[in-house]
């Protein structure tokens, strides 16, 4: 394992077991609205001042929480939610791409809504083929494409193998292709076929699906 990456996960791991105490994540969700003395604190907590010393210099040692002298009152302090704080309870993992391609079995539905999601939230290339093209886009997916604002890249599915190169970061996005193609993939989004249930329903789910994956991946996939 990287040594640095290694670090990164030491420290995710030290916030969240900080977090994994109920006082401790209720101290946070206080400091989330504005910064207390500990005084405040414990009478919020109703807890004995020693074990809320004990919690906040468990948060401070993993840099949840920061303190600073009253400007006041100089023997009192205050407590506050660290900068970034919860940056780093996210999924940490990241990678890098000079382009994505969407693969699913037709290149239908699924990766052609992909290509046009991901362009709304990535500068990285992006295309998308099938594994067993279909003859045309379906027209259930140009209609939910239509209901929520955005056109579709291609008018024509395309072979998979025809514009698929080496260094491509490949998401599959149906269980069909990602079975076809293994280890090829990078990633895998199990999102069910709309075409095979062919309800609006169906392709709304389908776009609400790919929206969320995308909007989760896209900050994290890094140009290469």
């Amino acid at each position: 394992m990287n040594t640095e990456h290694h670090e990164g996960v030491v420290a995710r791991a030290a916030r969240h077991a900080a977090l994994g105490e109920p006082a401790r994540l209720h101290i946070i969700d206080l400091l989330t609205l504005g910064d207390l003395s500990p005084t405040e604190i414990r009478v919020s907590l109703g807890a004995p001042a020693n074990l809320v010393t004990h919690h906040l210099n468990v948060l401070e040692s993993v840099g949840l929480v920061t303190r600073s002298a009253s400007e006041g009152d100089k023997r009192r302090s205050y407590v506050h939610l660290a900068p970034g704080a919860f940056t780093d309870l996210v999924p940490g993992a990241v990678r890098t791409a000079s382009r994505v391609v969407f693969a699913c079995s037709a290149n239908s539905a699924r990766s052609q809504l992909a290509v046009a999601l991901w362009q709304r939230q990535s500068t990285i290339p992006a295309a998308s083929g099938g594994t067993r093209p279909a003859a045309q886009v379906a027209p259930g997916m140009i209609a939910a494409a239509a209901r929520h604002e955005i056109t579709l890249p291609g008018s024509v599915p395309t072979a998979l193998a025809d514009v698929l190169n080496d260094d491509d970061f490949v998401i599959t996005v149906c269980d069909n292709a990602h079975e076809e193609l293994g280890v090829r993939g990078d990633l895998h989004w199990s999102i069910p076929d709309p075409v095979r249930i062919g309800t609006d329903d169906a392709f709304d789910a389908a776009f609400t699906d790919l929206e969320r994956r995308i909007a989760g991946l896209a900050p994290r996939l890094l140009a290469s």
